[in-house]
């Protein structure tokens, strides 16, 4: 089982926790990270763009010129692509970027993503914030007395008001609930800053949940 180093908010060592090696000693499957975060990032576009065809562009009643003797090509309207404000050809229309893939893999890209910040080393693990009051200084103390630096995640057990509050201002900072993991965010981050209650979330959300099958009845055998 995986183990990592149990800081306090001061920075200082006060224990190992041990870690769950459904989530953080799984597979690292490359090829599987690389689908899921091209998938995730995809989802992230609106897909608003929008072009007018020469249907939709406003005039083109009457022909430019007569069709006859202007030694020019004929031309039947100016909204015509070739023209200057004419309408576009296989422009951008409204869609969606969704790209569905199964939960088996997105759960495999996901353990895969915390495995290898893990063997990074660039998993902390505190006991816990105790912010008394959202303010960003002392949350600030916090991050360098954990060597938390460059784009840091942290993972909070539930909602916490105080830490979003201060964390907010700072913007190499996310903070993000245990049960919203996702692989983009994992791989961004140069640290991974989890609150030890977080843990346990996590592996009910993303650890194996397979269920034991209940013990078949003995069969009773006649007299």
């Amino acid at each position: 089982m995986p183990q990592t180093t149990l800081h306090d908010r001061a920075g200082k060592e006060i224990g190992i926790v041990e870690l769950s090696d459904a989530l953080f000693a799984a597979p690292v499957n490359e090829a599987v990270l690389h689908q899921v975060v091209n998938a995730q990032l995809a989802g992230r576009r609106t897909g608003t763009h929008d072009t007018k065809t020469r249907g939709q562009v406003r005039g083109g009643g009457a022909k430019p010129y007569r069709q006859k003797g202007t030694g020019r090509a004929r031309q039947g309207s100016r909204t015509a692509p070739h023209y200057r404000g004419g309408g576009a050809v296989f422009g951008p229309h409204p869609r969606s970027y969704v790209q569905r893939l199964p939960q088996k893999m997105r759960r495999l890209a996901l353990r895969g993503a915390l495995t290898a910040k893990l063997d990074d080393q660039a998993i902390r693990v505190v006991d816990a914030f105790g912010l008394e009051a959202p303010r960003t200084r002392d949350f600030v103390g916090i991050l360098d007395a954990l060597a938390a630096k460059g784009r840091v995640l942290v993972v909070a057990p539930a909602v916490d008001e105080r830490l979003r509050l201060s964390a907010r201002n700072l913007p190499t900072v996310e903070v993000i609930l245990a049960d919203s993991l996702n692989v983009v965010d994992l791989l961004r981050a140069d640290v991974v800053l989890i609150e030890q209650p977080a843990l346990a979330r996590m592996d009910e959300v993303y650890g194996d949940r397979v269920a034991s099958a209940p013990p078949a009845a003995a069969e009773e055998v006649p007299a």
